[in-house]
């Protein structure tokens, strides 16, 4: 059966997360000349001319006589230690750039990036973006301060130090067959590019099961019921902290009911509708097209 890789998984990076704990973790990959470090500035990251992660060593100007408060340990990349240089959003004018890279947005460059470098710079973005939106404690309103290696946020306030971690929101996506095994239900939202249709998805809420959520979600943006609900995968999307969690599912009832305004259309597709083009699809490396591929390789009802 022929099925895409996923964008932002596998096993790219050894975390060694024990390191956290160590005090001088960053005077170790500071002496350390086989550190590598990568660059973000708020949402965007340094990549090279050759779609990979743009990775510096201790001597870069960008590394160099900068406060601890800007380095995150990622891990071993490679087989090298990595540290993320965290600027503001504005900080760096492409003249301060090494040459042959540039400061780019994940999103649309992931699929053209190899997969390790998307996988690092997904990672490395989550925790960005997470830290940009935990900047003061929830709890008292003191500042955060950053705490092992850069993956705790802890109120700077003695007599409160409440602990954040990095967040992420669990959210569903499932491709929904009818009895037979033959159509598939996909839909479309109005924002996305003309034609094109995927899986069902959305969030899950507090107090509920994934199973639960897979058949919640389902009924409220189509009017299906669904039976049968089976796990597959999940992918990592740092857009800005969802954690996709992939299904199947086998639909007890056939007739589509748009009911909560999520999707301006919702349609049965056949095997031989895929084959042909129609609908045109999510792009590649998606979990999305993972779950429509798995799908469209199957024996019918299987």
């Amino acid at each position: 059966m022929t099925i895409r890789p996923t964008l932002f998984a596998g096993p790219y990076l050894d975390r060694r997360a024990e390191q956290r704990d160590d005090p001088d973790w960053l005077t170790a990959a500071r002496e350390d000349r086989d550190t590598r470090y990568i660059i973000a500035a708020g949402p965007r990251q340094l990549v090279s001319a050759g779609a990979d992660v743009a990775l510096l060593d201790n001597a870069a100007a960008l590394v160099r006589d900068l406060p601890d408060s800007m380095f995150t340990l990622l891990g071993w990349f490679r087989g090298a230690r990595t540290l993320l240089v965290e600027y503001a959003a504005d900080a760096l004018a492409p003249a301060a750039l090494p040459p042959g890279t540039e400061l780019a947005e994940l999103r649309p460059l992931a699929p053209q990036l190899r997969g390790d470098a998307a996988s690092l710079l997904a990672y490395s973005r989550a925790l960005v973006l997470w830290r940009a939106r935990h900047r003061f404690c929830g709890v008292c309103g003191s500042a955060n301060l950053l705490a092992r290696a850069g993956h705790v946020m802890r109120c700077s306030n003695a007599d409160c130090a409440t602990e954040n971690f990095p967040r992420l929101d669990p959210a569903i996506i499932v491709l929904v067959s009818d009895p037979s095994g033959e159509r598939a239900l996909l839909g479309r939202q109005a924002s996305w590019p003309a034609g094109r249709y995927s899986t069902i998805a959305g969030f899950v809420e507090p107090g509920e099961s994934l199973e639960d959520a897979v058949e919640r979600e389902v009924e409220e943006e189509a009017g299906v019921h669904i039976g049968q609900v089976e796990y597959l995968s999940s992918q990592p999307w740092p857009f800005p902290s969802s954690l996709m969690l992939g299904f199947y599912a086998v639909a007890r009832t056939e007739e589509i009911r748009l009911r909560d305004g999520e999707l301006e259309d919702a349609r049965w597709f056949s095997r031989a509708d895929i084959a042909a083009g129609h609908p045109a699809l999510p792009p590649a490396g998606s979990i999305s097209a993972r779950l429509i591929d798995g799908w469209y390789h199957a024996r019918p009802g299987g």
